[in-house]
């Protein structure tokens, strides 16, 4: 990971973390190994190309590790890294705050139906 200078731990973890994909990423990968076709099923409306590329994001920080197996066709996987997995009960505690945060604003998501990797 590049070398930044931040201000506080705070700004290092969103740094990380942050952004439209990487925490949808993370929500996929919280239960355990997945292929890159599993996790572009998982996450529709994501491209390609922004899926490799958060996927490359997170493997540089440490967060995601990039499984290659030696066959051919080539096999590659993803699974969260011992940092990651610590990352797990932060991601379950954003999900229900905005499962409450939906009830008491009346923000109708038909109970996660369209969260694929819930």
């Amino acid at each position: 990971m590049e070398n930044k200078n931040y201000s506080c731990f705070f700004q290092l973890a969103t740094d990380i973390i942050g952004g439209k994909w990487k925490g949808m990423v993370l929500w996929a990968l919280k239960k355990g190994i997945k292929r890159n076709g599993e996790l572009k099923r998982m996450i529709p409306s994501i491209s390609q190309k922004m899926l490799t590329q958060q996927l490359r994001e997170l493997e540089d920080a440490g967060i995601v590790e990039r499984i290659v197996h030696p066959v051919i066709p080539p096999k590659v996987e993803y699974k969260l890294t011992n940092s990651g997995q610590k990352l797990i009960p932060i991601l379950n505690e954003l999900h229900d705050w905005g499962k409450d945060y939906a009830l008491n604003e009346g923000i109708d998501l038909k109970s996660d139906a369209n969260c694929v990797i819930d």
